[in-house]
């Protein structure tokens, strides 16, 4: 028994607040798709609230419903490892959750974690508490009396020995931890379960798995199941009826679970040569064997029991050909079982929760999200409504707006847009999924919008057209008696700069083709080190020595990696590999040069994650390696400029706290700056990556597989695992950053804009479950540096070619990059109403009481900020399904600009009006007690507001709305020029003779109806006072902002 008092440790969330820099109020758009979801490992429910569910993601992080899965928010996004392998809330104190870091599914793309959290606030914050080395955390066990008392399951390091692995148990509240199970450095512990009537019972389930680059063994006769009867003081080794007993075979991945209403029943499913599932009734001292059943061992071994029956369990289901298919059950206690295919639920089960007060509410966990049933799995509903999508690489085409195509672990690949005209945002349904399987790479053709490049797994690479709908494959076929292509589970694909048709793939062997794929040229020797992983051992072992689960995961070994054509000449390209080879041609394929061995400081054979051939020459070239497969996290981020003769680090201050990098990108416009994403987050360096800072203030820190800047929008594109997709809208200011713009206001060139014609296309009555991915700022988006935070007015002015103010905006005063959107329009004529923002889904208002859209061209935007000035100019241009000739539009914009002149001409003499009728009510109200008020003064101010009254429902509305309830109210005149406006500006023409003479009729009504209160206000009112006056009684005095 080892005793580790807790450590203070800087965690990712501490680093991530010194590393904000000039970036700390930019915030990054989530886009989705939430409509695939990504890997569950786990649940927690508070207490007896089946509403409140806490939901551990394999790289999302921690995501809380309070309402019973309407709504959800994620709440572990900034503080640590955003792969969490488990959760727990204690059954004594909901409010006391657990949460452990890097997931134990053991795959090969696995992410890992920094140790256990905890919250006493029901997740809204957290705390470290230690076991920072332990990186996958199998299970928490909680004392179902006492919180103080946890137990961790800590699995240790996936692709090495470790130490910190094992059980580990506190009873202090995390303060300190003992380690009470410990078998060997190469096996930790993947379940951990407490007897809900005895907490001194535990069992403990040791694995004993090793993953390297090459493969994965997934036992060895150190797994087996433990029984401590003291509280962890000492264990015994449970062998009785167990398939190890015999010590024959080699034992993997074991799940135990206890039923909670008779505790001495137990199960047990055990991966082993004759392993299954196994169930006992005296406390786990003798077990029986139901059935052989475990699928997938490595990656579920996982069962469930109902809380109410003791026979029925739940485990991953099998179809008769052996294939994955969702969930299955047993009513027999694991010796047969149903499976629930058919019911369109994502095959890979990871984790379940069974409601204890009702069996048939069920929620399950797999690799595709969360999906709950309330009839015990005969029916379930996915709730696809967090974007927690693993993706890897994503793409771009040239539309407008442009659409981005991603690959998903387990989920396919998914085209979508990145802007939608919904003011809603992008919802599930603008997304189509247009390959199944593993996604990986997706590029669409730049010069054809039709066609598209996906992968999935292992090489299937397929050219689809969006136009006919085929799909052509296009994997280049080794010659008949040729050994087969080794490619990667994720194989490259890159598409030439220079010319479109030629793209590259990648095996073993580099293959280019000059005809989008429908012929093939192998372009290079065998760029990998032909290593022979059967010779290759894992744990000690070969393969011929039966291991098990076998290479699970990679298929092939070794195999190229990643592919970049140089930007500046053609004929070069790089090529790294998963044995570490780092290849680099100059003459398009006829020779090669490794330079792996040039790079200082990584050690040999790491696999090569990224390669950014840059701008800067023909020989420059960034390179990111990813050591974490050979147990290695240190940062490898490397550039050259002499086509690898020579390297330098260029991971400057990247925290460790960072991860290792998996892809890094240069700026097309500035060679200065650099994008790196890491396994906890993403980075931007201004300096050629001397000096390195956050992306973004509300970018969580999760892993980052791909990063792409699109040529015309200069939008950063961020694929990660675990949170989708996101977009950095407009990184111009971060292209012209320079230290004068850290050093002094500096307002930055705008990108273009676009008088884009946006849609309400719900109904407001959807409810607040569905997704919806955020939209980029309507309007042109103004970047501004300022040295300093300022409480001084910043200002930014709005001209247009003849230099009449447009519009006036305020400004924000934040140290370093400010982001104020200006959305095209006119001023507004004042705040909307209630009713008017609720019209807007009935399509009425336009925009409520926004000013009318601009006219295209060119206007000039003024920062002003105390003495400091500084001008740019925008083009604004039309949207680009919006055709009209330039005497309609002249038209259209002078009938539109008079119909919002009366409009506020109108609303002014509302307002001026509804004053002038309150001041009098308030009056007469003060009157009615005053009995020193003469009777001809009140008959004078009555009479007054009869005047009023009579004008009320031209311009301010109904004078006594509570007598009329119910009856048809006739609109005022600046209601029915809203309506006219409205249909002025949604319709895209010159206009129509019908708007025209309704405008000139509304015109004179309102110019009469003004002149009425005009007199009202100049004449009647000021006879009004004069005979108050006389008669010794105060004015009726208007407030000064209405005269």
């Amino acid at each position: 028994m080892t005793l580790f008092p807790l450590l203070v440790i800087l965690s990712t969330a501490a680093l991530a607040q010194d590393q904000t820099g000039v970036l700390g109020q930019i915030k990054v758009r989530e886009i989705g798709p939430a409509v695939v979801g990504g890997r569950i490992d786990d649940f927690a429910v508070a207490g007896s609230n089946p509403d409140t569910i806490y939901v551990a993601t394999a790289s999302g992080g921690i995501w809380k419903t309070a309402d019973g899965a309407i709504t959800w928010k994620p709440i572990f996004e900034h503080n640590g490892a955003m792969s969490i392998g488990t959760i727990a809330v204690a059954p004594s104190n909901p409010a006391i959750v657990w949460a452990g870091t890097g997931e134990a599914n053991n795959r090969q793309s696995s992410s890992w974690g920094d140790g256990v959290y905890k919250s006493i606030d029901g997740g809204e914050t957290w705390t470290r508490m230690g076991l920072g080395d332990s990186h996958h955390i199998g299970r928490i066990a909680i004392d179902p009396h006492n919180p103080q008392i946890v137990y961790v399951a800590a699995l240790g390091h996936l692709w090495g020995a470790n130490q910190e692995r094992g059980l580990y148990k506190t009873v202090d509240g995390g303060k300190t931890w003992n380690r009470v199970l410990f078998v060997n450095e190469d096996t930790g512990v993947v379940d951990v379960k407490i007897d809900p009537r005895n907490p001194d019972t535990i069992f403990a389930a040791a694995y004993e798995r090793r993953r390297t680059p090459f493969g994965f063994n997934g036992g060895g006769p150190a797994s087996a199941l433990y029984k401590s009867s003291d509280g962890g003081a000492t264990w015994k080794k449970l062998t009785k009826g167990l398939p190890y007993a015999s010590g024959s075979g080699d034992t993997g991945r074991i799940g135990v679970t206890i039923y909670p209403r008779d505790p001495a029943i137990v199960y047990a499913i055990v991966q082993h040569a004759d392993g299954g599932i196994f169930r006992s009734e005296d406390h786990g001292e003798t077990w029986t064997k139901m059935s052989s059943a475990n699928p997938n061992p490595p990656y579920f071994s996982n069962l469930f029991i109902d809380p109410n029956n003791d026979l029925r369990i739940w485990i991953a289901a099998l179809q008769g050909s052996g294939e994955l298919a969702g969930v299955a059950y047993s009513q027999d206690g694991g010796k047969t079982f149903a499976p629930t295919w058919g019911t369109k639920v994502h095959a890979d089960f990871h984790a379940m929760w069974i409601d204890p007060a009702n069996s048939n509410h069920m929620l399950i966990g797999v690799d595709g999200g969360i999906y709950m049933t309330r009839d015990r799995g005969i029916n379930w509903d996915h709730l696809n409504d967090i974007a927690i999508g693993q993706a890897y690489q994503v793409g771009y085409d040239m539309a407008r707006p442009y659409h981005v195509c991603s690959g998903y672990q387990d989920n396919g690949s998914w085209w979508g847009p990145s802007a939608v005209r919904n003011v809603n945002g992008i919802l599930n349904s603008d997304w189509v999924e247009v390959l199944v399987g593993d996604g990986f790479h997706c590029q669409p053709d730049l010069a054809d919008s039709n066609l598209v490049y996906i992968e999935s797994q292992d090489g299937s690479l397929l050219r689809i057209n969006f136009a006919t709908h085929e799909r052509a494959t296009i994997v280049p076929q080794p010659k008949p008696g040729e050994p087969p292509y080794r490619f990667e589970w994720n194989a490259p694909i890159e598409i030439s700069t220079h010319d479109a048709k030629t793209i590259y793939f990648g095996a073993q062997y580099l293959f280019k083709s000059t005809d989008r794929g429908d012929t093939w040229t192998t372009i290079s020797p065998d760029l990998t080190t032909g290593a022979d992983r059967n010779n290759m051992p894992i744990l000690g072992k070969l393969p011929k020595d039966k291991i098990l689960s076998r290479n699970y995961g990679v298929t092939w070994y070794p195999c190229i990696t990643r592919i970049a054509e140089s930007p500046v000449d053609g004929n070069v390209v790089w090529v790294g590999t998963q044995d570490g080879n780092l290849q680099v041609t100059r003459d398009g394929g006829k020779s090669w040069t490794n330079v792996a061995d040039r790079v200082p400081g990584v050690p040999k054979g790491t696999y090569v994650s990224g390669i950014e051939a840059s701008r800067a020459g023909a020989g420059a070239a960034y390179v990111t390696f990813d050591g974490h497969r050979g147990d290695d996290f240190k940062l490898h981020v490397f550039f050259t400029s002499d086509f690898g003769k020579t390297w330098q680090s260029v991971s400057g201050n990247l925290p460790a706290a960072a991860g290792t990098a998996r892809v890094i990108r240069e700026d097309p416009r500035n060679q200065n700056l650099l994008f790196a994403g890491t396994e906890f987050g993403a980075y931007v360096s201004f300096d050629r990556g001397k000096a390195w800072e956050l992306l973004g203030s509300n970018f969580p820190q999760v892993r980052v597989d791909d990063i792409k800047i699109h040529p015309r929008e200069h939008d950063l594109i961020i694929a990660t695992h675990g949170r989708s997709l996101w977009i950095l809208d407009d990184i111009t200011p971060l292209e012209q950053m320079s230290r004068a713009a850290r050093q002094e206001m500096t307002l930055f060139d705008l990108r273009p804009a676009t008088s884009w014609r946006l849609i309400e296309t719900s109904s407001g009555q959807e409810g607040q479950r569905p997704f919806a991915g955020a939209n980029p700022p309507p309007g042109a988006v103004i970047n501004y540096t300022l040295p300093k935070a300022t409480n001084d007015k910043v200002t930014v002015t709005i001209l247009d070619s003849q230099g009449n103010v447009v519009r006036e905006l305020a400004g924000t005063g934040f140290e370093g990059l400010n982001r104020v959107t200006w959305d095209l329009h006119y001023p507004p004529t004042g705040p909307s109403t209630a009713e008017q923002k609720w019209a807007i889904a009935g399509g009425f208002f336009y925009r409520g009481a926004d000013g009318p859209m601009v006219e295209p061209g060119v206007y000039t935007v003024k920062l002003s900020q105390g003495a400091n000035q500084a001008t740019k100019t925008v083009t604004v241009s039309e949207d680009p399904d919006i055709h009209m000739s330039a005497e309609d539009r002249a038209a259209r914009h002078t009938a539109i600009m008079r119909a919002y002149d009366l409009y506020k001409s109108g609303i002014d003499g509302a307002t001026r009006l509804r004053a002038l009728r309150n001041t009098v009510a308030a009056t007469t109200k003060t009157w009615k007690s005053d009995t020193a008020i003469p009777e001809q003064a009140r008959k004078d101010l009555e009479a007054f507001s009869r005047k009023a009254d009579d004008l009320a429902p031209l311009l301010s509305g109904n004078p006594n709305p509570a007598a009329s309830a119910g009856a048809y109210t006739p609109p005022t005149l600046p209601e029915q020029l809203a309506h006219v406006l409205f249909s002025l500006e949604n319709y895209s023409a010159a206009p129509r003779a019908r708007d025209t003479e309704q405008l000139t009729a509304l015109e004179g009504l309102q110019q009469d109806a003004l002149r009425r209160l005009k007199q009202l206000i100049d004449v009647d009112l000021a006879a009004l006072n004069k005979t108050l006056s006389a008669s010794g009684v105060p004015y009726v005095t208007l407030p000064a902002q209405t005269r």
